[in-house]
C-alpha cells in the first residue's frame, strides 16, 4: 500500500496547479487595471529592474520567486492535515516512552500514517494489558509466598515443638513420648504433602501436555477400583457408572489421573458419611462429561466462586484430618484448562458435584 506516497505526488500536483492559477490569474488582473499604474515612477524602476536581471539571468527572476514563494505556501496549506497527523503521533509516541497509556492517538485517515496511528494505539493498550499482567504476577507470587510460608509454619512449627520436648526429655514416660513422636511424625507427613502439592501446582506452570489416545472409561474404571478399595477402610464405597464401553480422548494420561485422584479423594473425604461416592462419565457430540458425585455437607454457596483459587479453604476451621493443603482444586483447575476443558461445581443439601469436560477433539491453536 502506497496511498502515502500518491497523496504526497496529487500534494506537489495540486500545489503546482493552483500556483499556476494564482499566477495566470494576477497577470489578467494586472493587464485589465494595472495600465494606469504603468506611468508611475516606482512600477517603471520595478521593471526596469526585472528586466535587467531576467537579461542577466536568461530567464524571468522576479515571476520565479513569486511562484516558488506560492509553491511552498500551498505546498504548506494542503499539507496542514499530513503535518498534524505526524504531530499526533510524535506526542502519542512520546507518551508512550512517559508511559502514559490511556490517551490513544486519534485515527483521522486510511493510509500508512493512519495505520500507524493504529498500531501505536493497538501497542499501547498491549503495553497496558503486559503491565496488568505483571503487576497481577508480582501479587500473586507475593500472596502465593505468603500462604505457603503460613501453610508450612504451622506442621513445622509443631515438629519443632514436639520434637524439642523429646530431645528435653520433657516426657513421664515411654507412652508420652510415642505420643510426641507420633504427632511429629503426623505432622512431618502433613508438611510433606504440601510441599508436594506445592511443586505440583507450580510445574503445571510449564510443564507440557503430552497428548495420547485415551479411553477415558478405562482411566475412570481403574480410579474407581482403586479408591473402592481405599474407600473401605473409611466406609466409602465409589459406585462407577460409565454410559459407554469407551470414549476416547487425546489427553495427558498422567495428568487426567491426578485430577480425577484429586477429586475423588474430595468426595471421598466430604463423602464419608454417607458411605456413598458416584462418578459417571458420558459424552456429547463435543464433549467427554465426569462426574464426581457426594452427598456430604453442601458447599457455601459463597464459597463455590473462589474453590479453585490457590489455597482457599471453604471451611477455614477444618483440621489436618479434615482438609487438604488447599492446592488440590486449583491443580485440578490448571489441568482442566491445560486440556481446554471445563469444570463446574453444584452444591446443594442432597449432593455436591464436580463436573469435568473435555474436548473430544483437541482445538487448533
Amino acid at each position: 500500500m502506497r496511498k502515502l506516497q500518491w497523496k504526497i505526488i496529487t500534494l506537489f500536483f495540486a500545489s503546482g496547479a493552483l500556483t499556476l492559477s494564482i499566477l495566470f490569474i494576477a497577470q489578467q488582473i494586472m493587464r485589465l487595471i494595472g495600465r494606469e499604474y504603468w506611468k508611475e515612477p516606482w512600477v517603471d524602476t520595478l521593471f526596469r529592474v526585472e528586466r535587467t536581471l531576467s537579461s542577466f539571468f536568461g530567464f524571468p527572476v522576479v515571476p520565479t520567486i513569486i511562484g516558488i514563494v506560492l509553491f511552498i505556501c500551498m505546498v504548506l496549506l494542503l499539507s496542514q492535515g499530513t503535518i498534524r497527523q505526524i504531530n499526533q503521533l510524535m506526542q502519542g509516541t512520546q507518551r508512550l516512552a512517559k508511559g502514559e497509556l490511556d490517551q490513544a492517538i486519534i485515527v483521522s485517515s486510511n493510509d500508512e500514517l493512519g495505520q500507524m496511528a493504529v498500531q501505536i494505539n493497538q501497542m499501547a493498550q498491549q503495553l497496558k494489558l503486559s503491565l496488568a499482567e505483571e503487576r497481577m504476577a508480582v501479587q500473586s507470587k507475593n500472596e502465593l509466598i505468603s500462604n505457603v510460608s503460613h501453610d508450612l509454619r504451622t506442621p513445622l512449627t509443631s515438629i519443632i515443638g514436639y520434637l524439642r520436648l523429646v530431645n528435653e526429655d520433657h516426657y513421664k514416660d515411654e507412652v508420652e513420648l510415642r505420643y510426641y513422636t507420633d504427632i511429629a511424625y503426623d505432622k512431618s507427613l502433613r508438611l510433606g504433602g504440601l510441599v508436594n502439592d506445592l511443586f505440583e501446582y507450580t510445574r503445571m506452570g510449564y510443564s507440557p501436555i503430552n497428548r495420547v489416545d485415551i479411553n477415558l472409561v478405562e482411566l475412570l474404571a481403574q480410579l474407581a477400583v482403586d479408591f473402592s478399595l481405599t474407600g473401605q477402610h473409611e466406609g466409602v464405597q465409589v459406585v462407577f457408572t460409565p454410559a459407554a464401553e469407551k470414549i476416547m480422548i487425546s489427553s495427558d494420561g498422567d495428568k487426567l489421573m491426578r485430577t480425577f485422584e484429586n477429586l475423588l479423594s474430595n468426595a471421598v473425604r466430604h463423602g464419608r458419611e454417607a458411605g456413598r461416592v458416584d462418578l459417571k462419565v458420558s459424552q456429547d457430540p463435543k464433549f467427554a462429561i465426569v462426574q464426581v458425585i457426594n452427598y456430604g455437607p453442601p458447599i457455601p454457596q459463597h464459597a463455590i466462586p473462589h474453590l479453585f483459587e490457590r489455597f482457599y479453604r471453604a471451611d477455614e476451621s477444618r483440621t489436618d484430618q479434615t482438609g487438604g493443603s488447599g492446592l488440590g482444586l486449583a491443580i485440578v483447575k490448571t489441568i482442566v484448562d491445560a486440556h481446554h476443558g471445563t469444570i463446574q461445581v453444584t452444591s446443594t443439601t442432597e449432593l455436591t458435584m464436580f463436573e469435568v469436560r473435555l474436548p473430544l477433539q483437541v482445538p487448533e491453536n
